[in-house]
């Protein structure tokens, strides 16, 4: 398969889920609580004899998911903190020796597969559990030099782990649309201790074995190879990528990835909208987060905000799916996103009666409001105070506002409504010529 038809359904997706699930959970205090609070495993141990998230149903998970308009999922398989959400063979640390006891990633995988979604798996790269994984700075034990001593790491014991784990999970649970790495800082320095990268991992030979089960499948950037799909986390690229170069980013609804009870600041369903459509007037993907609770749902501000965007998506969706940036420059407090002829012009801050597009005079054959279909007029600049001015209203109206010498003739001018639409963001659809 030809890497662009590789690429295609991500391009095309533009809007991905990601869920953070595991032991944290039960904590309610962020996903990095074991390290946070420098946890022993012993001490950590309470988590995953308690996990049993007895109110799970993964088909009303997938279900939610596609109402919400998520095209691809991407599910924490192993985290940090090293518990595995799968029937791994390679360790007892896993959600079948739980009271949970099924196999929760195979669960989630045929759910959301079923509806349609694109699968990811992410598997990180760090495990605080796992005796070979040597201690550094970011480890739970760094402080702790009885465990320290009596666990020295064994790096090539623990790449060959990591290399059964993911030969399993790219052979037991059909086919796998991403994998995703987290992640590599081999820059990082402590003093007593060195952050790990590619020659820690194995990269190279690990990337070559994925290739070798699933050759189709799309791998992100945090191998420390410097190649693949690139995610920025928690911020806004100023720019797109160069050329055809995958991208996009994550983020959370509340600074935390996994479920944390007592963090209550959540993002507004309309920053979660425009976030999504600045990312794809970027050319890239914007990935969403949800963390949900120890007994398996999703908690009731999360649901609310994921639920508008995905009503949003509903009317608006054209202006994101199959789309990506454009060449045409888009005025003040709007975002430009286009799929062929189609140029959706995104409107943050809704302004009075007019609107000035710079390029776009002689240009457009039709324009609708895309919340209701409704037509949108418009003239070009240049036609302002023309021969037909005393026939057509619209010129007369815009004439009024507009100083003909004061507008670029490349312009084209938009008669808007004084009522902004009731909607998270206003999208009009331009049609070109």
């Amino acid at each position: 398969m030809a890497m662009n038809q590789k690429q295609q359904w991500f391009t095309q997706s533009r809007y991905g889920m990601f869920i953070h699930f595991g032991l944290y959970s039960i904590a309610a205090r962020h996903e990095w609580v074991q390290t946070l609070e420098e946890i022993s495993s012993e001490q950590y141990k309470k988590y995953f004899e308690h996990f049993d998230p007895d109110l799970l149903n993964a088909k009303d998970w997938a279900k939610k998911a596609k109402a919400d308009g998520f095209k691809y999922v991407i599910i924490t398989a192993k985290h940090h903190e090293g518990f595995c959400l799968w029937d791994t063979q390679f360790t007892d640390y896993k959600v079948t020796n739980t009271p949970y006891q099924k196999d929760l990633l195979k669960e989630l995988i045929e759910a959301f597969r079923a509806e349609g979604i694109k699968i990811g798996i992410y598997y990180s790269l760090l495990d605080w559990h796992h005796p070979d994984f040597l201690v550094d700075g970011y480890h739970p034990m760094r402080n702790n030099a009885h465990y320290i001593e009596n666990h020295p790491g064994n790096m090539a014991a623990y790449r060959n782990y990591m290399r059964n784990q993911i030969s399993e999970l790219l052979s037991n649970y059909g086919t796998i649309d991403y994998l995703w790495f987290d992640f590599s800082y081999e820059n990082r320095n402590w003093g007593n201790s060195q952050g790990k990268g590619e020659k820690d991992w194995g990269s190279e030979e690990l990337e070559k074995l994925i290739y070798s089960i699933q050759p189709d499948i799309l791998i992100n950037d945090r191998l420390g190879l410097n190649r693949g799909v690139s995610t920025p986390e928690q911020f806004a690229r100023s720019k797109g990528m160069e050329g055809d170069e995958l991208w996009e980013t994550v983020q959370t609804l509340n600074n935390s990835w996994g479920y944390d009870r007592d963090n209550l600041n959540f993002k507004s369903a309309e920053m979660v909208a425009k976030q999504l459509v600045d990312t794809v007037s970027k050319g890239g993907n914007f990935t969403m987060n949800i963390g949900p609770n120890a007994r398996g749902l999703w908690d009731t501000t999360s649901e609310k905000i994921l639920d508008e965007v995905g009503r949003w998506l509903e009317k608006h969706g054209k202006s994101v799916y199959h789309a990506t940036g454009s060449k045409y420059p888009a005025p003040a407090d709007c975002r430009y996103t286009q799929n062929g002829n189609k140029l959706y012009l995104h409107i943050f801050s809704w302004p009075y009666r007019t609107l000035l597009l710079p390029e776009l005079g002689g240009k457009v054959d039709f324009a609708t409001l895309m919340n209701d279909g409704s037509e949108i007029r418009f003239v070009d600049s240049k036609d302002i105070g023309g021969e037909r001015q005393a026939t057509d209203d619209l010129q007369k109206e815009i004439t009024e506002v507009h100083i003909k010498e004061s507008l670029d003739p490349t312009m084209l001018v938009l008669n808007l409504p004084i009522r902004r639409p009731d909607e998270l963001i206003p999208v009009i659809e331009l049609t070109l010529k």
